[in-house]
């Protein structure tokens, strides 16, 4: 066991530098969500390199979450899992928002770039899927790719559904447990209703691109349907416009996921 951890701290030093920012990410069912709907996306070449990768014991599913307990004992990592857009712009400035590559969008085309290498070795081969299907979901969470002075939603306190809590729980996983079904029932009806024509135009674009998107949606449905008050009282009418945006990020994060992991597992 030591020895094993003693490797990834290893690979991850000598590959994969960070910062020491906080960070959170879509809670374990969103990034389970995610990781059904790319399965069901995969060609079957794909599919069998990423077995190759993972073992016979592993699947996307079940690593979809190991970025977040990486943090633990690697807390350099924690800036990889967003990037703080000012809640008011309209652009990425990656010198000023992601500096010396410490952010999501910078990370994704690292670890996307380490899978297309084939100098790059199985161990790293290995981390950096693990890396990228994490932070492909990580990036449409829209809380993930903007900041308002807030860390993220973090330091706005609200109350959701009669419970204490935060704007970026919320979204991590408040809003996820309201929808009905839930777990992998509602990942395979997400998945089975994209069509054709949504995983052609999704794919479009560049990482930055979908970030972007994200962000639209944290300044224009997040934010913006906040009711007014000191402590916003969240229910029936911020679910209402919330859970379509949670939805369609799920289904947009699973089929560009699937997407990426094809072009740089040929």
């Amino acid at each position: 066991m030591r020895r094993a951890k003693t490797l990834i701290l290893i690979i991850l030093v000598t590959s994969w530098l960070g910062s020491n920012s906080p960070g959170l990410a879509w809670g374990p069912e969103g990034h389970r969500i995610v990781a059904v709907i790319v399965q069901m996306n995969l060609t079957p070449q794909t599919q069998q390199r990423v077995n190759a990768l993972l073992g016979p014991y592993n699947s996307i599913a079940a690593i979809s979450s190991w970025a977040d307990d990486a943090r633990v004992d690697f807390p350099e990592t924690a800036s990889w899992h967003y990037i703080d857009i000012p809640l008011d712009e309209n652009k990425i400035d990656l010198a000023s928002e992601c500096p010396q590559g410490n952010c999501v969008i910078a990370q994704i085309e690292k670890s996307e770039a380490a899978l297309k290498d084939p100098r790059t070795s199985e161990a790293d081969r290995r981390v950096a899927l693990k890396f990228l299907v994490h932070f492909v979901a990580d990036l449409h969470q829209p809380l993930h790719c903007e900041d308002n002075h807030d860390k993220g939603g973090n330091m706005v306190q609200v109350v959701f559904f009669g419970q204490p809590s935060n704007l970026h729980a919320v979204w991590d996983s408040g809003i996820l447990r309201h929808i009905k079904p839930y777990g992998n029932q509602l990942a395979t009806e997400l998945a089975q209703r994209i069509t054709p024509g949504q995983r052609q135009q999704w794919v479009k674009g560049t990482i930055e691109d979908w970030a972007l998107e994200s962000h639209w949606l944290a300044r224009n449905i997040a934010y913006k349907r906040l009711p007014q008050g000191a402590t916003p009282e969240l229910g029936e009418a911020y679910l209402e416009a919330a859970t379509p945006v949670v939805e369609i990020q799920l289904e947009k994060a699973g089929i560009r996921l699937a997407y990426l992991l094809s072009q740089a597992l040929q």
